[in-house]
């Protein structure tokens, strides 16, 4: 009888660590996106940072960490060669918590968007051309974010905003080029469909409209691109960059105003 009660009673202990755990780790992601929220990276490392500490292979965690590297990388300086470096190493900072969160959870579409992010922005760094490879692993991991339609209107409105952002910066390279390193399938038409479908699923994120209406403007399309601006100006910020993009779509308003 008593080793029954023991046993009762250490199932019940464990279950409730389990639930102390699980509260834990749940009120430090709930913290950390507060400071995502509030654009202040630091403060949502060192939260993110502690739920690492809980629970090492949870893939939330990890994308999230992978995404607050990004936001921090898009922010150090880059004047000399040393901070060139230093910003590099964090963008593979992001790439390598991404991978975690696709191992621990291959088909959750939000670490596949943030190893796509995380790619793109090396590849940009790096230059297209060369780290061809890296831009054709950006397009097959939203692709497949896309294709697994999971994580909610956010991530996939940000995924097809990528992919389409993906499509329009490579097809800005010339194409007989493009495609003898096999970036040839880079169009500005498919980027077009694409920021149309991120704008319709999530509504109201200023760089869908901007980025869409840079290439509305490639195939002369002014009247939609004005539009698309003056709904950017009506944006909520909802990013850390959106006071930059807001500036980019007064600016071009006033370029485009006599096409």
């Amino acid at each position: 009888m008593k080793r029954t009660n023991y046993y009762f009673f250490f199932i019940f202990l464990i279950t409730a660590l389990l639930r102390v755990h699980a509260q834990s780790l749940d009120a430090l992601l709930e913290e950390g996106e507060k400071y995502y929220k509030q654009f202040n990276n630091e403060k949502a490392l060192e939260v993110f940072k502690k739920a690492e500490k809980i629970d090492a292979n949870n893939p939330e965690v990890l994308w999230k960490l992978s995404r607050t590297y990004v936001d921090i990388a898009d922010r150090m300086p880059t004047s000399t060669g040393e901070q060139e470096d230093a910003q590099l190493a964090v963008f593979q900072k992001a790439l390598d918590y991404a991978d975690k969160s696709i191992k621990q959870k291959p088909d959750q579409s939000a670490g596949l968007l943030r190893r796509a992010i995380a790619n793109g922005k090396i590849a940009l760094f790096k230059g297209v051309f060369s780290v061809a490879g890296v831009v054709n692993s950006v397009r097959a991991d939203v692709e497949k974010a896309i294709q697994l339609g999971n994580g909610g209107n956010f991530i996939q409105g940000v995924a097809h905003y990528v992919l389409g952002r993906t499509h329009a910066k490579t097809s800005e390279k010339w194409k007989p080029a493009r495609a003898i390193l096999g970036l040839g399938w880079a169009d500005n038409e498919i980027a077009l469909t694409e920021y149309k479908k991120a704008i319709e699923i999530y509504p109201g994120y200023m760089m869908f409209y901007v980025d869409y209406a840079n290439s509305l403007i490639r195939e002369d399309d002014y009247k939609t691109a004005r539009e698309m601006l003056n709904k950017a100006l009506t944006c909520q910020f909802q990013h850390q960059d959106d006071e930059k993009r807001l500036a980019e779509a007064k600016k071009t308003l006033v370029d485009i105003k006599d096409e």
